[in-house]
């Protein structure tokens, strides 16, 4: 062993700026994968022999920290250590072994007994790596200049790598650093440790929550760059809150809990995509004009609503004398299930229930009161099953007290929605009741998953060029971007995972002055992938509405029951209640009965891959009732027969409903394959329950 020479000035200068002064930090994490890593790193710095460690892990795992956390916890932890970047070794390896034509001692002669990490193993020159494979064999290495002049290494070596090095695994101690995507368990308590030590540096004095909602939406996220890209998107997070908050910063008041809108994370390669205002620009501008929607909104459907109505209380009260009440159920519910596919959740941006809500919410603020924001949180973990239970309410309602044939009633439950969407809109700004307790709403957030346009924005464009976040947030005009209230469902279009939570009203578009915002065409379905994101309720909602199959046929499937009453609609009111609540609770019954059997999770993908054929049964359910009653609406509504009308063939009826089961078969199948993937046997099997449950719907709807 060499021991190492006094150091003069010269050679601290050399030695400065490789010097690593401590850790950053430790092992952050409880899973397993955190805690045997945690156990490795101790065990390398107790290792009495000192043996070499090779780190190895893909790039932004920190492993230069894990080294100098061995270092700093090992006996030796009072020598320096020095850090190289091996893919700027020359090939020599003058840095370390001197050169030929240099008075100056090699730099390990000056380290001594210190620790020496260099990083990239893998990138480090050819004619170097044999060299460094010598000195972690047995700490041998000679000068450059003289080759027969054998010295030792007396300190500690730590390499770490992007890509496996063989030749030198087998001399070191290895440690693997698992990706941050295999430990996803970890995330929560990264993204909090983090925010807390960037706050201190802000100058924050008290660190701001970070919700388990972001910390569920990016577990989702793979972090292709691990830690450095998790830092990157902490940093950014808290600097768009500080632009955010603007005035209130200056005072030292910072939010309590960061919202969800402010971390940025690339989506998911979007394949198949058609921007349809790239191909036409002039229509972008028209559709985004405040006219048009300020027009039909409170121009056209406010007053409309008013109509329908006074029609409904004033009006015959049955559905073969009421246009009212056939326009609700022989044209709304069919074309709105029609509507899915094609445009998604767009019946919402122009629904006369918030209509009224968004009229009440501006009186309110012309009188001085402003509704507060919304709560911060995860408010689906409880607004979800309210909603998926509201939804069976109504269907309840809608069944036991004949709301079909009564149009007071039918009156009466557009008026309760109404209500609930005044009362959420005085509660809490923007559409708070839309986007989480309104029934409707979530039965056309959830079928819009299927639709084939989606309305995004380009998550380059606005983390990197936009600082006022208008097409959420809302604000003055800016460039071409217009004055707007921002998004009514408070979600930013660079954030949305899938269509459940746009309604197409464009504001976003208006808003935006970079041209952001983009309406595509795109493979049908595109939302549902292995890797979504699930709200808590909505596949009891989605097991509500394959109920309202079971509920609206209960006496082909209830009616052989000895206690089964003649009817939902005549007789005591207790045994109706029950047989509906035990015709609706069927699907959910089935579900339940198999979850001892199978994951939650393949169960839950196999229900939403069950979602297209559930759209065609209930299609097929409503046909009977559009195709033979919607063209009665003249002399319905004018109590004139002479009046042009239309009536279907039952036979062609019957034709359309096999068409659309069919359609919703094939999709489910289709769409069961990409969310079982990983199992033949599994898809094939949930195929074999779609034809099943296809053949079983079609005999229950049949005219």
């Amino acid at each position: 062993m060499t021991p190492r020479p006094s150091l003069d000035n010269a050679d601290l200068l050399r030695l400065a700026p490789l010097l690593v002064g401590r850790a950053r930090r430790g092992v952050v994490g409880n899973s397993r994968y955190a805690r045997s890593l945690r156990e490795a790193v101790r065990q390398a710095s107790q290792d009495p022999t000192a043996r070499p460690v090779l780190i190895s892990g893909e790039p932004g795992l920190e492993k230069d920290n894990l080294a100098a956390l061995i270092h700093f916890g090992s006996p030796a932890r009072q020598q320096l250590m020095l850090q190289l970047d091996g893919a700027l070794l020359r090939p020599d390896g003058s840095e370390l072994f001197g050169a030929a034509s240099d008075d100056h001692p090699p730099l390990l002669q000056l380290l001594g007994d210190g620790a020496l990490l260099i990083d990239k193993l893998d990138q480090v020159p050819a004619p170097l790596l044999p060299r460094l494979l010598q000195l972690a064999r047995d700490g041998s290495w000679c000068p450059n200049g003289a080759p027969g002049e054998l010295r030792r290494f007396g300190g500690r070596l730590f390499f770490t790598s992007e890509a496996a090095v063989p030749q030198v695994d087998r001399s070191c101690t290895l440690i693997r650093v698992p990706p941050l995507r295999v430990r996803r368990q970890d995330l929560g308590e990264w993204l909090r440790y983090g925010v807390r030590q960037r706050s201190r540096k802000l100058g924050w004095t008290r660190p701001p929550a970070v919700p388990e909602s972001v910390v569920k939406r990016l577990q989702s996220y793979d972090f292709p760059n691990n830690l450095r890209e998790l830092e990157t998107l902490i940093y950014r997070a808290l600097q768009q809150m500080r632009r955010q908050e603007g005035g209130a910063s200056g005072n030292g008041v910072w939010p309590a809990v960061l919202p969800e809108d402010v971390f940025w994370t690339e989506p998911r390669q979007q394949r198949y995509r058609f921007d349809i205002w790239r191909w036409k620009p002039q229509l972008r501008e028209w559709m985004r004009a405040p006219w048009l929607w300020n027009g039909v909104l409170f121009g056209l459907v406010s007053w409309l609503f008013v109509a329908v109505n006074l029609w409904l209380w004033l009006g015959p009260q049955d559905r073969a004398h009421n246009g009212a009440l056939n326009l609700f159920w022989a044209w709304w519910w069919p074309l709105i299930l029609l509507g899915f596919p094609l445009v998604g959740r767009l019946w919402c941006s122009i629904c006369p229930f918030m209509v009224w809500g968004e009229i009440v919410q501006r009186v309110a603020r012309a009188l001085g009161w402003s509704p507060p924001r919304w709560p911060r949180g995860n408010s689906d973990d409880w607004a979800s099953p309210l909603l998926a239970a509201g939804f069976a309410a109504i269907l309840l309602w809608e069944e036991v007290w004949n709301l079909q044939n009564t149009a007071w009633l039918s009156s009466c439950l557009l008026l309760l929605i109404t209500a609930g969407a005044v009362i959420g809109s005085l509660r809490f700004e923007k559409r708070f009741w839309c986007r989480y307790l309104c029934p409707v709403g979530g039965m056309n957030g959830l079928f819009a998953k299927l639709s084939i346009l989606e309305l995004r924005a380009q998550v380059g464009t606005c983390s990197g060029s936009c600082s006022s976040y208008a097409c959420f947030k809302g604000g003055p005009a800016d460039g071409e971007g217009l004055a707007t209230a921002g998004c009514p469902l408070g979600t930013h279009p660079a954030h949305l995972s899938d269509n459940r939570n746009c309604v197409l009203c464009l504001t976003c578009a208006q808003a935006c002055p970079h041209r952001s915002v983009q309406l595509a065409l795109r493979p049908p379905a595109a939302d549902l992938q292995r890797e979504m994101e699930l709200p808590a309720g909505e596949p009891g909602l989605l097991l509500v509405l394959a109920g309202d199959l079971c509920l609206h046929h209960w006496q082909r499937l209830l009616g052989w029951l000895p206690l089964a009453p003649t009817s939902l609609i005549d007789g005591p009111l207790l045994p109706r209640l029950a047989f509906a609540t035990l015709a609706l609770a069927l699907p959910a019954a089935l579900f339940n009965l198999a979850r001892p059997f199978f994951s939650v999770a393949r169960l839950r993908r196999t229900l939403y891959g069950l979602l297209p054929l559930l759209w065609g049964l209930l299609l097929a359910r409503h046909l009977p009732l559009g195709m033979a009653e919607a063209g009665l609406v003249l002399p319905v509504s004018f109590s004139d027969p002479q009046l042009p009308a239309w009536s279907a063939d039952p036979h062609v009826i019957g034709f359309c409903q096999s068409a659309v089961v069919l359609l919703g078969w094939a999709w489910a199948v289709v769409l069961l394959r990409r969310l079982l993937a990983n199992r033949r046997a599994a898809w094939l099997s949930a195929s074999a329950l779609a034809m099943a449950l296809a053949l079983g719907g079609r005999w229950l709807v049949a005219v």
